[in-house]
């Protein structure tokens, strides 16, 4: 998967560019910054994993609730390593690209092969409802109980684990997006995912232990209520154009919140210049962020005003932005 597109932007639409030192100097790859964010991230997840089950076997899994949803929130943005990982740019060597990635889409239950050309498609087609594959696969909500599902994130697990199965059993892929010389990958990916989470399971039933299941999956499910609203802030209402200045949106907020996730709320500068690595976004926002226009001022008026988007669409409203 190549990451060296730059977003075109629409006709009239002026676009400050970088110049080719400027861009040589953004895209300088780290395997020492990647590994610290990736360790530090891992290493809050072991921490909060741990304490999870000291509290549950001393007091309860009651009183291991907050600490559960902490650790929700720190697995399911371990999508922030896999999407850095995808692109290639969260480290400089391959070799741990590929390690921390396949890692992290196996926690999170995406295989890593198949997010790849998934993600690539959305950057090559983003916005466009015809050919960008989250909006073919983003739940399209026609009443308002519909869209509170949407920003649960659980249909959206439940439909890419339902995707990941029929792969495996069926040994048959057709969506668009994977090319035909790369389905066989995607097949053989599936079931190895498929064989070690059923190993786990029967392990765990073995073992008469609950340890997966309070440390990783049902965090990992709460997880997806702090997830989903951050990816719909993305691109929702945003304009459908081939510019990354129109059709995505940066949302300014909290340093921790964007340490977590991986600088990616600096997402306009993301798929404008794709191959600059995250901890250079901060840099080229300083840039570029007199060209952005659609700017979130932080997730919870960011999700307040995406919410207000699909409710319009309900309504028959104008497709405006948000």
């Amino acid at each position: 998967m190549t990451d060296a597109t730059v977003s075109a932007p629409e006709p009239g639409h002026r676009l400050k560019p970088l110049t080719p030192a400027m861009l040589r100097e953004l895209s300088v790859r780290s395997d020492l910054k990647g590994a610290l964010r990736s360790l530090c991230h891992y290493a809050m997840v072991v921490l909060i994993g741990s304490l999870i089950w000291k509290v549950s076997s001393s007091h309860g899994v009651l009183w291991a609730l907050p600490l559960m949803a902490i650790q929700g929130y720190l697995v399911a943005f371990l999508f922030m390593a896999l999407h850095e990982t995808a692109h290639k740019t969260a480290f400089r060597s391959r070799g741990l690209n590929l390690a921390v990635g396949y890692l992290s889409a196996f926690i999170i239950g995406q295989p890593y092969e198949y997010y790849c050309l998934f993600h690539w498609d959305h950057h090559r087609y983003t916005q466009d409802p015809e050919k960008d594959p989250e909006l073919i696969v983003g739940v399209k909500p026609k009443s308002e109980t519909q869209i509170a599902l949407a920003y649960s994130g659980l249909l959206q697990v439940a439909g890419r684990l339902r995707l990941m199965l029929g792969h495996a059993v069926t040994g048959k892929v057709t969506v668009p997006w994977i090319p035909e010389n790369k389905r066989a990958i995607i097949v053989t990916e599936a079931r190895v995912y498929a064989l070690v989470y059923v190993l786990l399971f029967a392990l765990s039933l073995w073992f008469s232990s609950t340890l997966l299941l309070e440390v990783w999956i049902v965090p990992l499910i709460i997880g997806q209520f702090f997830l989903r609203p951050y990816l719909l802030a993305e691109h929702t209402g945003c304009e459908r154009t081939r510019s990354a200045f129109q059709n995505t949106r940066t949302t300014y907020t909290a340093a921790i919140v964007k340490w977590i996730a991986w600088n990616m709320p600096y997402h306009v500068e993301h798929h404008a210049y794709p191959s600059i690595p995250f901890h250079a976004l901060p840099k080229l926002n300083g840039i570029v962020d007199d060209e952005i226009v659609y700017r979130g001022r932080g997730y919870i008026q960011t999700t307040r005003e995406t919410w207000a988007w699909f409710r319009r669409q309900l309504e028959g409203g104008p497709a405006k932005a948000a």
